[in-house]
């Protein structure tokens, strides 16, 4: 048997059930059950019946999975998987702004600690963050972290005026304005489709700003409609859109339309457009996590009890 298939048969013997983030490696997307964004694989893992979860993704994800599911046994593939924006938000800090700020309400990006999660008021995912925050209410004062961008945007397209944490994802910090006008000469009749963690150096650009999720359903509902009905010229296979987020998310949507083209944006100084930490997990160590049930994610009691109320909270507004 291939390593994968060793890997579908341990879930089975084991009822255990793979999620992965959009930005894993193709082939760990390919051997999961479930595929999503944060707020997808947030939203199956308090429903799954499946003893074990395996969390192909970040740390954060595999802690707000076993917040939500305490008595299931939570694996994550490398331990060491973090993520820039909540290394960038200690507990600590958040509870010295919170101090600083006693009337506000503080609306957390799922991309934080259980810790920083358990100060908090309401999560919030790049698919349903704006959605919240317009169920708030007007009055409201709000401090927002630790994603800058985000709460940038959310500013911008609410017209709130948010205190924001000075954080960012160091993947969509990156992508270059110049190599996206480029982008945009050579292909001038590809959509730009653009996460909102990027800068608005890079959000001006965009014909449409999405969460993952929301970039690939556009893409699939979408694909078919860029080439005019009448236009025997213009082949499907010249259908282009031009994406600016992690570049994990090209396979899906390569998957869902194989006869479009998407150009990942590349990141300032021709840098690499992927993140190192989710390119951690790999088939190996996917099957040794799973086969050994190692890796297993603890999270306090003391900090869970806080930390699931926001993140419930999250769930029942969006």
């Amino acid at each position: 048997m291939t390593l994968s298939e060793q890997i579908r048969t341990l879930c089975k013997e084991k009822n255990a059930i793979i999620m992965a983030h959009y930005y894993q490696r193709p082939e760990i997307q390919d051997v999961a059950d479930f595929v999503g964004d944060s707020l997808a694989l947030a939203q199956l893992a308090a429903k799954t019946d499946a003893d074990i979860i395996v969390m192909c993704g970040v740390h954060f994800m595999a802690e707000t999975a076993k917040i939500l599911c305490p008595s299931k046994k939570v694996l994550i593939p490398e331990p060491a998987a973090g993520c820039s924006l909540a290394d960038s938000c200690k507990a600590e800090d958040l509870a010295a702004w919170k101090a600083a700020h006693p009337n506000h309400m503080i609306v957390s990006y799922v991309n934080t600690s259980a810790a920083v999660k358990a100060l908090t008021d309401v999560v919030v995912t790049s698919s349903n963050a704006l959605k919240i925050v317009n169920q708030l209410p007007d009055n409201q004062s709000i401090l927002f972290g630790p994603d800058q961008n985000l709460g940038g945007y959310i500013n911008r397209m609410t017209g709130r005026k948010m205190e924001l944490w000075n954080g960012g994802c160091h993947v969509h910090a990156r992508f270059s304005e110049e190599a996206l006008l480029a982008l945009k000469e050579q292909y001038p009749n590809a959509k730009v489709l653009a996460h909102p963690e990027c800068k608005q150096t890079i959000l001006q650009h965009a014909d449409v700003i999405g969460s993952t999720q929301a970039l690939l359903n556009y893409a699939i509902a979408n694909s078919s409609l860029e080439r005019p009905i009448s236009d025997t010229q213009y082949p499907i296979s010249d259908i282009r859109f031009i994406v600016a987020t992690e570049s994990g998310i090209l396979h899906e949507m390569q998957k869902a339309c194989p006869e479009v083209e998407f150009i990942a944006v590349p990141a300032e100084g021709g840098g690499c457009n992927e993140c190192e930490y989710m390119r951690m997990c790999t088939l190996q160590n996917l099957y040794d996590c799973l086969q050994n049930e190692s890796n297993e994610i603890h999270v306090d009691e003391s900090i869970a009890k806080d930390a699931i109320r926001p993140i419930q909270r999250m769930l029942e507004m969006s």
